[in-house]
């Protein structure tokens, strides 16, 4: 049975009558105090926001056609679920970002597991991935699509080892050449490409290192021919081509395409050579939220985004501790104000 405390001291109370209204009054032995403690359906309310949001249940559907359910639901809205602090370090962690217009991305960690944290930027650059690493104790390797800006913010995990998704690798060369090349030179580089997500060793990582070289060799006088483009200017006549050729090159003169090879940092278990663990298992889900609640606004598409989130780290909080120490709209306003005020006095003081 749940025990109402005193509101002023802390014991325990005892019934002490009713209201006129019919309302259970209390009664403190301690220090004498009588009140009423009113019914706060604020936890229930939520779980039952929680419940919607990540279902494929409609507000037409929900009581009153929805008008109840939206009134009830909207101060949870205002709230910002934030991200915990992972101090124990991982052995693999993936990053990736996802779009939700063309002027909000979130950036996502996670593990096998869980997501480790996120954060909000206008796209993805060094110092928003900095922001979401930040709050999250450096791994030994880190899986990576080749996202704008991370290979610079991975000087906050000075340690740790970047493996580039080797399939997004593949997708970058089949942009170029396409999945049905008509010269024999782009089928060669498309298989060459295709042929980097089956290998399994260091040896077959060796092979697969010679024959991109030798490709090049090989096709020399090929790729080396000219023409003039609109403008009268030379060009490569098989640009695209060379492009395909230099983006995996680059990839391996970096070393971030067999990291996933390294026997030092798989302790007896294999390592993933690509990013499938956060495309598949968090970005496709995160995806089907939004189709199934489709019309919200970009706010709320980004929160719905951060609870989704919240609920998959390690030790979420239950509801009602969500909504004591979760920060909200209005605090945070409150902050911002209080600081800029705190700016504005120092500023005006002389020096």
């Amino acid at each position: 049975m749940n025990q109402v405390r005193c509101f002023n001291c802390g014991n325990i109370c005892v019934k002490n009558g009713k209201t006129k209204a019919g309302t259970q009054r209390w009664l403190c032995k301690e220090c004498s105090a009588t009140f009423t403690n009113p019914i706060d359906n604020s936890t229930k309310q939520f779980v039952q926001f929680q419940h919607w949001l990540f279902s494929k249940a409609v507000q037409k559907e929900m009581s009153g056609a929805g008008r109840s359910f939206r009134r009830k639901v909207s101060k949870f809205w205002e709230i910002w679920p934030m991200p915990p602090k992972i101090e124990s370090p991982m052995n693999v962690v993936y990053v990736d970002g996802i779009y939700l217009s063309r002027k909000a991305c979130i950036l996502i960690c996670c593990n096998e597991e869980n997501v480790l944290g996120w954060y909000l930027c206008r796209y993805e650059n060094s110092g928003a991935w900095e922001a979401l690493m930040q709050r999250i104790a450096a791994p030994a390797m880190v899986v990576s699509d080749g996202g704008h800006g991370f290979r610079k913010a991975l000087k906050r995990w000075p340690k740790a080892k970047l493996q580039r998704c080797t399939f997004h690798a593949f997708l970058q060369v089949k942009r170029y050449t396409t999945d049905r090349p008509k010269t024999i030179v782009g089928i060669e580089m498309y298989m060459i490409a295709k042929d980097l997500l089956m290998i399994k060793d260091m040896e077959q990582a060796g092979h697969w290192v010679t024959r991109l070289i030798n490709w090049r060799i090989k096709h020399k006088t090929f790729l080396s021919e000219m023409t003039r483009n609109e403008k009268g200017k030379l060009r490569p006549m098989h640009e695209r081509l060379l492009k395909a050729e230099r983006s995996l090159a680059r990839l391996v003169r970096q070393n971030t395409l067999f990291t996933y090879l390294d026997e030092s940092l798989s302790y007896g278990e294999e390592l993933p050579s690509t990013n499938n663990r956060i495309e598949g298992g968090i970005n496709a889900q995160l995806r089907t939220m939004l189709r199934n609640h489709r019309g919200m606004s970009i706010e709320r598409r980004i929160k719905a985004v951060f609870w989704w989130c919240y609920f998959h780290t390690p030790k979420p909080l239950s509801a009602s501790e969500i909504l004591k120490v979760m920060p909200t709209d209005r605090s945070i306003s409150k902050l911002y104000k209080a600081m800029n005020e705190r700016f504005q006095l120092e500023d005006s003081i002389p020096t």
